[in-house]
């Protein structure tokens, strides 16, 4: 169902492009009862990324990620994040792209990776829509320490975890972020 037809914009303003884009959009909505109604949004573009779990079906483990996010941060959660292996598309497909971030961050090269839905995570206010992905891995899948990137800011620590306890992590409030609890869930239900 598209509803081009039921949107006119009439105009927007670039609040920031340092890193992604900002911007207020003054918009008419046309309502179900037909008025038209005026409204303005701020939204912020940050590009479309993809997240991944890697799954050992036979060991029942996970691998995830901890690492210091600033937002978060200032928002209250005073502690590393737990998260799945996840990054920005920067113009490459998100298989593609998931495969580099994995390796960078977690160490492990992954062969198979297998796409299992899309969500965006915050419609209100971001643009961006996230490709989730799990994979299986083995111990000798691992080239590198991972870590990420220096250069980037990254300064992340792989974490091996059972699928049980990976659960109650979420439930004790260790695990808050959104598409890593996603993602677990997903592994809960369909691979474990």
């Amino acid at each position: 169902m598209s509803v081009s037809d039921r949107i006119r914009v009439k105009n927007f303003r670039l609040l920031s492009d340092s890193k992604y884009i900002l911007k207020v959009t003054t918009f008419d909505w046309r309502r179900d009862d037909g008025e038209w109604q005026t409204q303005v949004r701020e939204t912020y573009d940050r590009g479309n990324g993809a997240a991944l779990l890697p799954c050992n079906r036979s060991r029942r483990t996970v691998v995830l990620v901890r690492q210091f996010r600033y937002p978060a941060f200032v928002n209250g959660y005073d502690d590393l994040l737990i998260e799945a292996a996840a990054g920005m598309l920067d113009n490459a497909s998100p298989e593609d792209r998931i495969r580099t971030e994995a390796e960078e961050e977690t160490g492990y090269r992954l062969r198979d990776v297998h796409k299992v839905f899309e969500a965006f995570m915050s419609p209100g206010a971001v643009t961006e829509k996230l490709h989730f992905f799990v994979a299986e891995y083995e111990p000798e899948m691992r080239v590198s320490a991972g870590g990420g990137l220096a250069h980037e800011g990254e300064e992340i620590e792989v974490l091996e975890l059972g699928i049980d306890d990976a659960l109650a992590m979420i439930a004790d409030g260790r695990i808050v972020d959104a598409k890593t609890i996603m993602l677990l869930q997903y592994a809960a239900l369909h691979i474990f």
